[in-house]
C-alpha cells in the first residue's frame, strides 16, 4: 500500500513529513511474456543482516517493469556467487540466460561494500565448455561479463542504490536508461481527515512516502520540475483554482498565478524556465505559456472554443492540448513559432490529456470510444492507434521518464486507484490502497 500518514499537521495547510511505505502491486497481464532472470541473493560477509535485502529490491524492480521474470530464489540451488564458480549448466536447464550475483559487506559504521556481476549466462556455458576441451588450458574471453562494478555506499542509501543497480541492470539488457532512481506524485483523498486533500510523493515504488502538502480544498494537476525539485500544482484553497509551485524538500509554496475565473493545467517547459498553462481571462479556457522568471504571459490559443492540458514537445519547441473546436475534444499541436495548429488525433469519439513520450514517437492520450475511457497509444509518424488499457474510467496519465511506462489513475472496487501499463500493452499492474482514493500522478524526471 501506499502507507499510512503519520506526521501531525503544522499550523495552516502546508505540512512535510515522511513514512516508509510499500507499494502494493498487483500485477494483472503480461508477465508470462517477461524475459527471465535469476537475481541470487547477496553473500552477506558480517554477523548482523543489513537493513535492505538487495536483491529482492532489484528483482521486484525489474517485475515491476513488466520486461522481465525474476525466478523464485527457492527454485534455485546453487550456492556459489561469482561467475568463475558457477554451474551455467543449470540455469540454463531452468531458462535463465542472465544472472546477478555478488557480495556485500559491512565497512566502517557507516558504509557497506557491494561488488556485483550481471552475467550472460549463454556465453559463460559456453567459455566453461571451451575451457573444458582445450587441454586444461583456460579461456580468457570475459565477453559473457556484462558489467562487473564496486561500490562503497552510505547505510542510510542502501535501498536508493538497490535501485541505481536495476537501473544499470536494465540498460544492459533494453539498451534504454532505467527509471527506478525516480519517484510519483500524487493526490490522496481521505473525506475524514481535517485536512482531506493530500499531495504526496514517494519513491516509483511507494517506499520512503511524504506528505508534501494537506488541504481542505482539492488539488490537482500535478507537474514537476525538470531538475525534480519542484512541483506545479492547482489548488481550490482561496475559493478559486490558483497555481502554486511548492519545494518538495522544504514545502515552501510561490503563487504563480490567481486571475479571475479559472488558473490550471500547468506544465513546465523542458528547460523549466516556462510554464504552460490555462485561463479563463476572455471567457472561455485557452492556452497560455508564462516565463517563470520574467512573468511574461503569452497567449497561444486564440479561438473561442475551449483548449485546455497543454503539454510540452520533448524539443520545447511546440506544445500539444485538447480543444472542442471540432465539436468534441480532440487533441491538437501548436508551433510557438508560428502558432500553425494542427489537429492529431482523429479514431474514437474523444481524446484528451495527451503526453508525448520523451523519445517523440508516441502520443498516450485518453481515448473514448464503445467501451469508454481508456489509455492509448498514437505512432505520431503513422497515426497508428492502440488501445492500451481495459480498465474503468481511466485518467490522468503520466509517463516514466524513460518512455517505457504509464501511470495513470483508474476505478477498482468502486475507489480511484493508482494503475500501470507499459507502453507496448502488454503488462498491466494495480496499485490498490485502502480506505481512499488516490488520483492525479506525477511521474518525475531522473533523478
Amino acid at each position: 500500500m501506499l502507507g499510512r500518514l503519520i506526521v501531525g499537521f503544522l499550523v495552516g495547510i502546508s505540512s512535510i513529513g515522511s513514512v516508509d511505505s510499500a507499494l502494493e502491486l498487483v500485477i494483472t497481464e503480461g508477465i508470462n511474456s517477461a524475459r527471465p532472470i535469476a537475481i541470487l541473493p547477496l553473500s552477506w560477509n558480517a554477523t548482523t543482516e543489513p537493513p535492505e535485502d538487495i536483491a529482492a529490491v532489484v528483482a521486484s524492480d525489474l517485475k515491476r517493469s513488466g520486461k522481465f521474470s525474476p525466478i523464485a530464489i527457492s527454485e534455485v540451488s546453487e550456492k556459489s556467487y561469482f561467475e568463475l564458480d558457477m554451474n551455467f549448466d543449470l540455469w540454463i536447464e531452468l531458462g535463465v540466460d542472465v544472472l546477478f550475483a555478488g557480495s556485500i559487506s559491512e565497512g566502517d559504521k557507516d558504509s557497506y561494500t557491494i561488488s556485483y556481476q550481471l552475467i550472460d549466462v549463454v556465453r559463460g556455458q559456453l567459455m566453461q565448455r571451451q575451457n573444458r576441451s582445450a587441454f586444461g588450458k583456460p579461456s580468457y574471453s570475459r565477453d559473457h561479463i556484462l558489467f562487473n562494478k564496486r561500490a562503497i555506499i552510505p547505510k542510510r542509501k542502501l535501498r536508493e542504490y538497490a535501485h541505481r543497480i536495476s537501473d544499470l541492470i536494465y540498460e544492459a539488457l533494453t539498451g534504454k536508461k532505467g527509471a527506478f532512481l525516480t519517484r510519483i506524485a500524487y493526490v490522496v483523498i481521505q473525506d475524514e481527515d481535517f485536512y482531506p486533500y493530500q499531495l504526496k510523493v514517494s519513491d516509483y515504488d511507494g517506499y520512503n512516502e511524504k506528505l508534501i502538502l494537506g488541504s481542505k480544498a482539492p488539488l490537482m494537476s500535478l507537474d514537476w520540475s525538470p531538475d525534480s525539485k519542484n512541483i506545479a500544482y492547482v489548488t481550490f484553497q482561496n475559493g478559486q483554482a490558483e497555481i502554486f509551485i511548492i519545494n518538495v524538500s522544504t514545502g515552501k509554496r510561490k503563487k504563480i498565478t490567481s486571475f479571475p475565473r479559472h488558473n490550471g493545467a500547468p506544465r513546465f517547459s523542458p528547460d523549466g524556465k516556462c510554464l504552460a498553462l490555462v485561463l479563463s481571462q476572455t471567457g472561455s479556457l485557452q492556452v497560455y505559456t508564462l516565463d517563470l522568471a520574467l512573468r511574461k504571459l503569452t497567449r497561444i490559443t486564440t479561438d473561442r472554443s475551449n483548449n485546455t492540458e497543454p503539454f510540452w514537445h520533448p524539443d520545447g519547441k511546440s506544445l500539444i492540448f485538447t480543444s472542442d473546436r471540432g465539436g468534441k475534444p480532440q487533441i491538437y499541436q501548436v508551433d510557438l513559432a508560428s502558432y500553425e495548429t494542427n489537429r492529431l488525433t482523429f479514431q474514437g469519439s474523444e481524446n484528451l490529456s495527451g503526453q508525448i513520450t520523451p523519445d517523440g514517437r508516441f502520443l498516450v492520450m485518453v481515448n473514448r470510444s464503445n467501451s469508454g475511457f481508456n489509455l492509448a497509444k498514437q505512432d505520431l509518424e503513422t497515426g497508428a492507434v492502440q488501445i492500451l488499457t481495459n480498465t474503468l474510467l481511466d485518467e490522468s496519465p503520466s509517463i516514466a521518464p524513460n518512455g517505457d511506462m504509464v501511470v495513470y489513475s483508474s476505478i477498482y472496487n468502486k475507489t480511484n486507484v493508482l494503475s500501470m501499463v507499459s507502453i507496448d500493452g502488454r503488462f498491466k499492474a494495480r496499485l490498490p490502497v485502502t480506505n481512499r482514493r488516490v488520483r492525479a500522478p506525477a511521474w518525475s524526471p531522473f533523478l
